[in-house]
């Protein structure tokens, strides 16, 4: 099952500015004031430059004017500079602030994913989540930084220019621009269009980080299987199924340019046939229409950038729809208003007639009731499915309860601190958890603040430390992703170290020694046995050779506990313990 995190992607565009306006690029409103100040700096001397077409044609080349000529090169000089240092500081400031937003989102959104609960990463895949925190927030550039700056610069050069225009002729000027309302509607057309094809493509291409997630991270797998063909055509089929929706995006986002251009070809061709018969009946100055005729011929291009800004801006915000739906993913596993920090004196943990089901009408646990004492260790066995991790899980609250209360010292899981139950939890689970950094920094990850002799120590007992000498750089020494370069046993034993530094009062062990040796498994049994004393320990093991020693074991299956008691009474009763034992010692 996927956990849907696309709403529609047609919420209201207005709705989606408001949203970023409010919580993003209202904090920054000082900065793009000043990029406005600069963008109106630049647009004025576009117009300026199209007003001084008239000057030139009438004072200079038809009156030979020298002295006009001077003054008129260097008003293009200085307006020139002034264009050049205000596109500058607009395009310096805006830049900053688009970046920062962009920064700022990204941090939120991966906060919010650290913050979701289990359940959610178990049940979306790992190419959505990086699609979002990358693909999308990069389209959404456009919206933040790339349509904010064009939409400013052009339209106000655009307004300046309209004003030079409607200054030397209103009429000329309200016959060039009644073509352009006409152009409105397709280019909304062309927006939805475009916010459509962008959520399917930006579907597809999470599927495809997915894929490549999957398929890079099981290469090992792939190659002993001989599935590289199988892997090639799948990958191939997405990519393929990408060109489509990409192309196609494409192909409509340029919908708006033979509009555009035939709309202004209509409006340049009235311009010019008017326009030239005022010059020539005497209506009007050649320099007056010429500078018409440049600040239209200006105009153009920024209109043109204005009509393609809307298929840009509907792109960014399909981006915008789905990233905020991730940040608006309310996580059901969170500290009450009322928890206070767990406070640990002897680490007894209760289990009251507690059921759980990770969807409706299909138990996973039903009514459990168990103790584990106060410094002791406890095993839970049972056949794969019968729900021991799941009990595991419940205790750091990784899931919650459905029925029932778990407590530990007598002080209920939903009423402490989710940070102060996690601290006070050890955990080494089979599923080993490692980062691509060096071994010292993976062994730090259970206690950041601990020295080195308090690191070397974990890695001595958990029989990590010989090994670790001989690398390359010893504790320095890069381990590649998932610690790649490290052999099953050794990746274990890292993680035990990590547990260990971290010194927990309550340890929770699953499948913790599953992938060493035999010779390591003996070792890190001596250092676990150690580690175990004084503390609360539940243990999940397969094989049940490592749990004989446990003060108190709990069978189940299907959900439920059918027997408990210790090693020796278990192998006494004809049960499933007894046939699981047999199992295993007689196989």
């Amino acid at each position: 099952m996927t956990v849907e995190i696309n709403p529609s992607p047609y919420e209201s565009t207005q709705k989606l500015m408001k949203r970023l306006w409010r919580f993003y690029i209202r904090p920054y409103k000082g900065k793009i004031f000043l990029s406005l100040f600069f963008m109106a700096l630049s647009a004025a001397a576009t117009a300026g430059l199209a007003k001084l077409m008239e000057p030139i044609i009438d004072d200079v080349f038809k009156s030979e004017n020298v002295e006009a000529l001077k003054i008129v090169s260097l008003s293009v000089f200085f307006l020139f500079i002034i264009k050049g240092v205000s596109s500058y500081g607009e395009s310096i400031t805006m830049n900053f602030v688009g970046q920062r937003i962009i920064a700022n989102l990204q941090i939120d959104l991966f906060n919010r994913l650290l913050e979701s609960d289990l359940a959610f990463f178990h049940h979306t895949p790992s190419g959505v989540l990086i699609s979002r925190c990358t693909n999308d927030v990069n389209l959404m550039r456009n919206v933040v930084s790339n349509t904010l700056t064009s939409f400013g610069k052009d339209l106000l050069t655009i307004i300046f220019l309209v004003s030079v225009m409607f200054y030397q002729d209103w009429f000329l000027s309200s016959i060039a621009f009644f073509v352009f309302p006409i152009a409105i509607l397709p280019i909304v057309k062309i927006g939805k269009r475009m916010r459509k094809v962008s959520t399917n493509t930006q579907k597809e291409n999470s599927f495809f980080i997915t894929l490549l997630n999957q398929t890079f991270q099981g290469a090992r797998l792939v190659k002993s299987y001989a599935m590289e063909t199988y892997e090639k055509g799948r990958a191939k089929e997405v990519i393929e199924q990408l060109l489509k929706l990409i192309v196609k995006a494409n192909r409509i986002k340029s919908l708006s340019s033979p509009i555009m251009e035939t709309l202004g070809g209509m409006a340049i061709v009235v311009v010019i046939s008017y326009g030239g018969l005022q010059v020539i009946e005497g209506h009007n100055t050649a320099g007056a229409f010429f500078s018409f005729i440049a600040a239209l011929l200006m105009a153009y291009e920024p209109m043109k950038r204005l009509a393609n800004l809307n298929a840009n801006l509907q792109e960014g915000l399909a981006a915008t729809v789905r990233v905020f739906s991730v940040l608006d993913q309310k996580p059901s596993i969170k500290t009450l208003s009322h928890a206070q920090p767990l406070a640990v004196k002897k680490g007894a943990i209760r289990f009251e007639d507690v059921s759980f089901s990770y969807a409706k009408d299909k138990p996973v646990l039903e009514k459990i009731s168990l103790e584990i004492p106060s410094g002791k260790t406890v095993a839970l066995v049972g056949h794969s499915g019968s729900g021991k991790s799941t009990l595991l899980n419940l205790i750091p609250r990784f899931y919650d309860t459905v029925e029932g209360a778990i407590t530990i010292d007598s002080q209920n899981l939903k009423d402490v601190t989710l940070a102060s139950l996690r601290k006070n939890i050890g955990l080494v689970s089979q599923e080993i958890t490692l980062f691509d950094d060096t071994i010292r920094a993976n062994i730090l990850y259970g206690k950041m603040e601990a020295t080195n002799d308090e690191i070397i120590n974990a890695a001595k007992a958990a029989a990590a430390h010989d090994f670790i000498k001989k690398l390359p750089e010893g504790y320095d020494t890069m381990i590649g992703e998932s610690g790649i370069r490290l052999s099953g046993g050794q990746r274990q034993r890292l993680a035990i170290a990590r547990a260990m530094l971290k010194n927990a009062p309550i340890l929770l062990l699953d499948e913790a020694t599953s992938s060493l040796d035999t010779q390591s498994e003996k070792q890190v049994q001596k250092a676990l046995a150690n580690l175990m004393k004084g503390r609360t320990c539940l243990i999940i093991a397969h094989r049940l050779s490592t749990i004989q020693d446990a003060d108190w074991i709990y069978v189940m299956d299907q959900g439920k506990i059918v027997e408990q008691g210790t090693h020796k009474d278990l192998l006494t009763h004809k049960g499933l313990y007894q046939k699981l034992t047999h199992g295993q010692f007689h196989a």
